[in-house]
């Protein structure tokens, strides 16, 4: 088992990455006080996992309490919050509550939100189910739901007390949602480590194996890249953590307009970044080549990397309700060399469109 910590002043916590963690009561143990555990899961998961953590958790003598959401992007509503209040108000379910999040990243978010705001917060430990939630999600506290109107609009920085990332759930973890974890490990590389970028380069045949001692070294790479990022600006107020949305603003758009779920979050990633280094080579920033490799990487995945035939006004009117966005100025990440990332707010709305448009349609 490898260990990464997230050093934050008033709550310091650790990510354990390691096979056969989800029925560890040895692993669960330091992180729950009270006699009652709640599992928010799925119910595509809760076949799959649900047993053993359930086990672990009465091995140490506490009552569970089980959770079960409809699968799917679609579902990261305010409607399946209501659904884990109610449960929990129903069985009485009192501050010292410890909830679980076991799933990937939809599940990390509501249940964390959950978490945030019952009873004005309650502990919580994630266990994400796939590699997306290992890499990113799961890592840093941020937590919400979605809107109508846009993707993570509604919710709260709200850190949990550690994070138990089983490598063994990524073996049965479908082609695309691995395709989707490996979206983000690229993209961290992209914004602060170009050596790390040329490993992933170097170990795609191993990585494409799901090589146990290969993606447990990238797991933990990329969760020390983000952990730092964290560690100096927690609430994202200071632009530095703002730097792990590269990718993002175009990426969200693209979820929103195609509908939460058509495209899983890796796969906009994916074609976010590549949206992004386009746009920096054309702002003189990279070269042809460093669009090309990066390129290169993200479909190595079998990842998205073009943004899909939609209009591109509407794409850039998602991106004008941007969590980042200040003024009604639209920021974007992008990249001043492989490896540095920077935040732009140069770009005006019809900027965007023409840059868009011909991406989109090849002229």
């Amino acid at each position: 088992m490898q260990t990464v910590q997230v050093s934050l002043a008033d709550r310091p916590y650790p990510i354990h990455i390691g096979p056969e963690l989800l029925g560890s009561s040895d692993a669960l143990a330091p992180f729950i006080n009270g006699s009652v555990v709640v599992i928010v899961t799925n119910a595509t998961l809760a076949p799959l996992f649900l047993a053993p953590v359930r086990e672990a958790a009465i091995r140490l003598g506490k009552r569970v309490l089980e959770i079960v959401l409809p699968d799917g992007e679609a579902y990261k509503t305010a409607a399946s919050l209501d659904q884990i209040y109610a449960a929990m108000l129903g069985a009485n379910c009192d501050r010292k509550t410890t909830l679980i999040a076991l799933g990937g990243g939809v599940i990390g978010d509501v249940a964390g939100y959950a978490a945030a705001t019952y009873q004005r917060g309650i502990p919580f430990i994630q266990m994400p189910t796939t590699l997306l939630a290992q890499v990113d999600s799961s890592v840093g506290g941020k937590t919400a739901i979605n809107h109508p109107l846009g993707k993570n609009m509604i919710g709260a920085f709200y850190q949990p007390q550690a994070v138990l990332s089983d490598t063994s759930v990524l073996k049965s973890l479908p082609p695309r949602e691995f395709a989707a974890g490996m979206a983000e490990i690229i993209k961290h590389a992209l914004i602060c480590d170009v050596d790390h970028l040329a490993e992933l380069e170097r170990d795609v045949a191993k990585l494409q194996a799901r090589d146990d001692e290969t993606l447990a070294r990238v797991i933990a790479h990329s969760c020390r890249i983000k952990a730092d990022v964290v560690k100096r600006d927690e609430r994202e107020t200071l632009g530095i953590r703002a730097l792990l949305n590269l990718g993002h603003t175009f990426g969200h758009a693209i979820e929103t307009e195609m509908g939460y779920g058509a495209w899983v979050h890796g796969e906009a990633v994916a074609a976010g970044c590549v949206l992004a280094s386009q746009l920096s080579c054309q702002l003189g920033h990279l070269s042809v080549a460093d669009v090309e490799r990066t390129t290169r990487l993200f479909a190595a995945f079998n990842l998205p990397v073009k943004a899909p035939k939609v209009a591109a006004a509407k794409l850039v009117a998602h991106m004008q309700r941007d969590k980042k966005n200040e003024g009604g100025v639209i920021t974007l990440v992008l990249l001043r060399r492989l490896g540095e990332a920077y935040l732009d707010r140069s770009q005006t709305s019809a900027n965007l469109t023409a840059f868009l448009s011909k991406q989109i349609d090849g002229v």
